[in-house]
């Protein structure tokens, strides 16, 4: 298939690079060239501009929000350009309204969305590990599921694109709200004199088995927060996409209110580069510990 790929930041360019892998014709785009050039050494092709990655049978995106999509082009001057019958592939967490609005764009000029943001973070992608979850018409998520095969472990199809950023919108909040969580037990029990580490194995090995805990609570118990797989903007960004949602629906999320004002605190002391996980590290400071 050839496919073109716009957006190559932490998780993007691991994605691309399985695609070609597969023996996909890949071609790409991104605004700093870096991670571009490293993708043309294992055989994809560079895009000039974004809409030369826009001319084959599908073309995927991963950019960082709303604005960044709407800035590149992708909610309509570069619709107007794309290739007949294109299905465009948006892995990015974005606002569930701008998914709604992505799909009628690109309904309305024949051509073919989905919304399949992903859990995992760039290991994850690199592995092809991706959970990918899929929004959009039953017969294009058919099309490209082979596709999907290649990048990912699980293919969650529903059907709308908002209804896809709404499930990874209330995802990435749950573990928001775990990575809090785990934060203020650790602030506890260093305050008290108590060893997280042991707190930690004992908990992730009987009650708390799954990998958020168990894999974000060893960054927060190791306070190790860089390089950053996942940066803290991106993390309050989503609390942000799931209080919006919550205020679309009429109704609110008291945790995320919570969870905004700490991340705006770790940015205010200059925490913006590290791991989102680095939310853990707010009870702490905030504890003296």
């Amino acid at each position: 298939m050839k496919i073109g790929f716009i957006g190559l930041g932490r998780m993007g360019g691991h994605v691309a690079a399985n695609l070609l892998k597969a023996g996909h014709s890949v071609t790409v785009w991104n605004r700093s060239q870096e991670p571009v050039q490293a993708l043309v050494a294992k055989g994809a092709v560079a895009a000039k501009t974004p809409d030369e990655a826009m001319q084959g049978d599908a073309v995927f995106s991963m950019l960082s929000n709303d604005q960044v999509m709407r800035d590149v082009g992708l909610a309509g001057p570069l619709l107007e350009k794309a290739a007949k019958n294109l299905i465009h592939i948006n892995l990015a967490t974005i606002s569930a309204a701008f998914a709604k609005e992505l799909a009628a764009a690109h309904a309305s000029r024949g051509l073919g969305y989905i919304s399949a943001p992903v859990f995992g973070r760039p290991e994850m992608a690199e592995a092809a590990q991706l959970v990918l979850v899929a929004g959009g018409p039953a017969e294009q998520i058919a099309k490209m599921q082979p596709v999907f095969d290649v990048i990912g472990a699980r293919t969650v199809p529903l059907d709308a694109a908002e209804k896809a950023n709404l499930f990874k919108i209330a995802g990435n909040f749950m573990i928001a709200a775990e990575l809090e969580s785990t934060g203020e037990a650790f602030a506890l029990l260093r305050k008290g004199g108590v060893d997280p580490a042991l707190f930690h194995d004992v908990l992730s090995g009987r009650l708390f088995t799954g990998a958020v805990f168990k894999n974000y609570g060893t960054m927060i118990l190791n306070r190790v927060y860089e390089p950053a797989g996942f940066a803290l903007t991106l993390g309050l960004k989503d609390v942000n996409l799931a209080r919006s949602a919550a205020e679309g629906l009429g109704m609110t999320l008291p945790t995320a209110e919570l969870l905004k004002t700490h991340y705006d605190e770790a940015v205010s002391w200059g925490w913006q580069d590290k791991d989102w996980a680095a939310i853990g590290e707010v009870p702490a400071k905030k504890a003296g510990v």
